[in-house]
């Protein structure tokens, strides 16, 4: 008789439910997982719940182990870590990271699960898909000692960056956002925090994360000459509007796209996924990382949850979700 597991699938735009799946026999080389906890990423899992995702950006935007099309059905989600239950000696009962959507037990060959570091608790590795996201991005943004660096947006992506950050020598960080609460999340993580109309301005990097027109135009406002804007933001299908006008060729500005699907240019030569997906989760030995969890449900409770997440209802960072044994 086949195995079965309980997956959370969007049935259609604003609306998810949980089905009975079930599983396939494991191939030689695969692993069985018995989920322990999942992660809502609420900027763009919440796109997905909405039906956002525009249909020129339906192939990028797939995750690794997704099933259906958008706008949906679709079981969609990349932050899993679970316990290895069968596969090969060496996982067998080791806690590992998958890039797999919010399932209760799963078969995934064994190359694509990665053991989350003895200290590194289960609880914080569901982190490690956005902190991959983070690496990213700063391979990419290449700060340097004494930068003037300005993080806007605190949402998860960008809190995530603004923790990678807080490690650099010399460096100058302030996570900008709207909502004052960020400002606890930003001493958590060791950096300052300023609301937009009083951040500090002749920044040498701003990294944008905040999914916002006005975000993005405060990002180049807060420029020196010569500065760079990372773009982090995913929009789903909304234009956005920008003022290249006035000083924009003047003070020789950038904007330059980041997105973790591709590996940065810096570091392709020496570097693959797996790579950068194992330095994450050594960085989740910071605690201080335990910040960007704001909230925790049952799965059983994901179909009531994720509409309230999409709504803003819950104003959550990583919305953690725990399977029963």
């Amino acid at each position: 008789m086949k195995k079965s597991a309980r997956a959370f699938w969007l049935s259609s735009p604003g609306h998810g439910e949980i089905r009975r799946v079930d599983l396939p026999e494991p191939a030689e080389g695969d692993v069985v997982v018995r989920a322990l906890y999942s992660g809502v990423s609420r900027g763009t899992e919440t796109l997905v719940f909405r039906g956002q995702v525009p249909a020129s950006q339906h192939t990028v935007m797939r995750a690794p182990f997704q099933e259906g099309d958008f706008p949906g059905p679709v079981k969609y989600g990349y932050l899993n870590v679970g316990v290895v239950e069968e596969g090969p000696e060496d996982l067998v009962g080791r806690t590992v990271f998958c890039l797999y959507p919010h399932q209760s037990r799963y078969v995934v060959p064994a190359g694509a699960v990665t053991r989350v570091p003895d200290n590194v608790p289960a609880e914080r590795a569901v982190l490690a898909g956005t902190v991959e996201t983070a690496v990213n991005a700063l391979w990419d943004a290449a700060p340097l000692i004494g930068d003037r660096i300005a993080v806007v947006g605190g949402g998860m992506v960008g809190c995530s960056v603004a923790a990678l950050l807080a490690g650099f020598p010399g460096v100058r960080v302030q996570l900008v956002d709207a909502d004052p609460a960020r400002a606890g999340i930003a001493d958590a993580l060791g950096v300052g925090f300023a609301l937009p109309e009083d951040a500090l301005g002749e920044c040498d990097l701003v990294v944008h994360a905040s999914a916002t027109e006005q975000g993005l135009a405060r990002a180049l406002e807060l420029l020196a000459p010569e500065g760079t804007v990372v773009e982090l933001s995913w929009y789903g299908d909304r234009r956005v509007a920008l003022p290249l006008g006035e000083a924009f060729h003047s003070r020789r500005l950038t904007v330059r796209s980041s997105q973790v699907g591709t590996l940065s240019p810096s570091r392709r030569a020496g570097r693959g996924h797996a790579d950068r997906m194992a330095l994450a989760l050594e960085l989740l030995a910071d605690p201080a990382l335990d910040a960007l969890i704001t909230g925790e449900s049952a799965f059983e409770e994901l179909p009531e949850v994720m509409p309230r997440l999409a709504s803003g209802e819950i104003p959550a960072l990583c919305h953690r979700i725990r399977y029963a044994e």
